[in-house]
């Protein structure tokens, strides 16, 4: 990350040749040579990283119990990411000057929800099972594999721009990461918006074919179903939000206002993933369809050709 200096006590014109902003402490330098301007907060941070820690283990119990491996590894990798970032937030307060812990948290908190995302996009293939694949545009395959695929190039997209402008020896390099990051993170917010296009386009459909029988309708007929889409709906709506303030946060690059003001970012970042990652928790899928997820009995009795289907439908 480039560093824009201005005159200060014993760091003048004169010196800064040999500057290592490492070496900098609060007590020695100005908070405005930073990573950023602010000390951040030990106690918000130190809240949102025990949070993630205990969804941690919850969603590792969870995942064992039910074996929704795929849900299970990628809330496991956005949770991990979401400590790390978090942990190195709380370095962060005790020496703001460090450019290690400031990479580390820029990286790992910017590519984190990408692994929320993941998990949504695999629920949706097993809602649609359970209405009626009839009533989407695509097979159900179809929409995981898309969407995971735009996930892994924003992701890419967010961690190669971060490395890049962090690394970066002049302006220009610091802008070019940027800018990558931007459009990884720009790219996720048209990914989200396309999904939640399809996903009303079929949620209309189920609507006006409320009248016919859903293939499992014993299970879409519950209301813990029906809270888990609520829960769903909750957590993309939030990764939404999220995504949207950090594009609008790095358009002003490191140096600018947004980026370095922490009360927006612990609000319109920390809190609204902190927001999905619960959602995504208190109506896991192993509570909706126990450990049907990758199975074909999610209900006693059902139609068998439905429960091969459900059980099937990603491969």
């Amino acid at each position: 990350m480039s560093l824009n200096l201005t005159s200060y006590g014993n760091l003048t014109t004169a010196n800064l040749t040999d500057f290592n902003i490492n070496d900098c402490t609060l007590s020695t330098c100005p908070i405005a040579y930073a990573q950023v301007h602010y000390d951040p907060s030990l106690a918000g941070n130190a809240f949102y990283l025990t949070i993630f820690a205990l969804l941690l283990f919850v969603h590792l119990f969870f995942g064992i119990q039910y074996r929704t491996w795929g849900f299970f590894g990628s809330l496991v990798g956005g949770l991990v990411l979401e400590i790390t970032g978090y942990a190195a937030r709380v370095q962060m307060h005790f020496n703001p000057f460090l450019s290690n812990p400031f990479l580390i948290y820029l990286i790992c908190l910017t590519i984190a929800p990408v692994f929320l995302t993941a998990a949504i996009y695999l629920c949706l293939a097993r809602i649609i099972v359970v209405y009626g694949k009839q009533y989407a545009r695509f097979a159900p395959r179809t929409y995981t594999i898309f969407f995971i695929c735009c996930d892994i190039f924003s992701l890419v997209l967010q961690a190669t721009g971060g490395g890049i402008a962090d690394t970066s020896n002049t302006p220009s390099q610091e802008q070019s990461g940027i800018n990558i990051m931007i459009a990884g993170l720009a790219f996720q917010v048209a990914s989200l918006t396309f999904f939640a296009l399809l996903c009303g386009d079929f949620a209309w459909s189920v609507r006006k074919a409320r009248n016919v029988r859903a293939p499992l309708q014993v299970l879409s007929s519950q209301a813990k179903f029906h809270g888990f889409l609520y829960a769903l709906g909750l957590a993309t709506l939030t990764i939404y939000i999220r995504s949207c303030f950090r594009v609008a946060e790095l358009q002003g690059g490191f140096n600018g206002t947004l980026a370095n003001e922490e009360v927006p970012f612990m609000i319109l970042e920390g809190a609204m993933v902190v927001i999905a990652a619960i959602s995504l928790t208190v109506a896991h899928p192993g509570l909706i369809f126990g450990k049907s997820w990758g199975a074909g009995n999610v209900i006693n009795g059902g139609n068998e050709e439905v429960k091969v289907e459900l059980a099937n439908f990603h491969n």
